[in-house]
């Protein structure tokens, strides 16, 4: 026996033993995790189960692909999104990227009205990195469905009437001194969330009919409060303490969450992303072409919890990051109040209507984002010769 056969002869003796010795744990768990560190190569990551569904199959209603998705949504929590015609991850990275790098002075033209009282755009916009601002650390582009002009309301107007209008915002675009850098990145974006939104509605009408709730896919005609959302997550130099997990202490960009409705969400090829499966955060392939589907508590509710709203988070890294999350949303007033069966909803304790869900929603995830103008109530005009004439219409 040569010195090569006898070193390998004992390595592998080496592991025998090892492994015999591992199996004598008690804690199965534990067993299977030092195997795993000691041998990942063995060990396929825990996602490879994943559903890969193909956006042919998804937009005409392959019946096929209806128990992959359930099985995976039921399993995971999400699913992928590949082979999508027509559209390029590269192409809308480069456009992200080009957006972000142009001046503040241009960007803050788009700024909501939150970060720049001048502007009246409310919804749909520019959001700028903001300094020290605790869990917040990104910069932000927010693109909804409507280019037609923002339907008018009163100051004296109910605040949901309002918000009803601000659901329909026309978006903003940037103009600088390159008309086609202008006319190719509205292109792109638009495209974009078109292509997104048929993914999303694909979504809904295969749980529809996974879940025997073909109707499901009603509560969605509209969609009018629906995003599109470019994000740059720069690297954080300050790390305050409660952007680590206070489940890991692992140190955060996003913190753990589930989302509210439906998520197409495209990380081109970057990681970071991680969900939690099976009592660990674990590392979510990137989307690289194509995109990473989950649904949110609000859905997950809807569906009488025979799907799962994932729990996620984003870790530190050490380079900079961008995403592009599109937000797929109920009508305004599409009914929460009941799920599928007809069981009450957590929703529906406090609202009826969707609209009304996301009156209470939004000062809670964007305090500020609504003005008082926006949150003013009738009742609150006391005294109308004090007012700015509540009557008049508010462009």
């Amino acid at each position: 026996m040569n010195i090569k056969t006898g070193i390998n002869t004992t390595a592998a003796g080496i592991m025998l033993a090892f492994s015999l010795y591992l199996s004598q744990i008690t804690d199965i768990g534990l067993f299977i995790d030092i195997r795993q560190k000691l041998f990942p190569e063995t060990y396929p990551h825990p996602f490879h189960k994943v559903a890969s569904i193909s956006y042919s199959d998804l937009i005409n209603d392959a019946r096929t692909i209806d128990p992959k998705i359930l099985s995976s949504m039921e399993e995971f929590g999400f699913f992928y999104v590949t082979n999508i015609s027509d559209y390029s991850a590269l192409k809308e990275l480069q456009m992200l990227k080009q957006f972000f790098s142009l001046p503040d002075s241009v960007k803050m033209q788009l700024a909501v009205n939150k970060h720049d009282h001048r502007n009246k755009n409310v919804y749909r916009g520019y959001g700028p990195v903001v300094e020290n601002s605790g869990t917040q650390h990104k910069e932000m582009f927010n693109i909804g469905p409507h280019e037609g002009p923002t339907p008018k309301f009163r100051l004296a107007d109910t605040q949901l009437n309002k918000l009803r209008a601000i659901s329909k915002e026309q978006n903003v675009w940037p103009s600088t001194l390159h008309d086609k850098f202008d006319g190719d990145f509205r292109k792109v974006f638009l495209e974009g969330l078109k292509t997104r939104m048929l993914v999303a509605r694909g979504v809904i009408r295969s749980i529809g009919r996974s879940l025997g709730a073909d109707q499901l896919i009603s509560r969605f005609t509209e969609s009018e409060f629906s995003t599109l959302g470019l994000r740059r997550y720069p690297v954080r130099t300050l790390r305050p303490d409660n952007m680590n997990s206070r489940y890991d202490n692992v140190p955060l960009s996003e913190l753990e969450h589930e989302d509210s409705t439906v998520t197409v969400l495209t990380t081109f090829n970057y990681t970071g992303l991680q969900a939690l499966y099976e009592g660990k955060y674990m590392d979510v392939p990137p989307s690289n072409d194509g995109f990473i589907v989950n649904i949110g508590t609000l859905v997950e509710d809807i569906a009488d919890k025979r799907i799962k709203a994932v729990r996620h988070r984003v870790k530190q890294v050490d380079f900079e990051r961008h995403s592009i999350p599109c937000f797929f949303n109920p009508s305004f007033d599409a009914d929460i109040s009941k799920s599928i069966s007809g069981r009450r909803t957590a929703a529906g304790e406090n609202n009826e209507i969707f609209g009304e869900w996301m009156r209470d929603y939004l000062p809670a995830v964007e305090p500020g984002l609504l003005n008082e103008d926006m949150t003013a109530e009738p009742s609150d005009l006391v005294d109308v010769d004090k007012t700015d004439n509540p009557d008049k219409d508010v462009d």
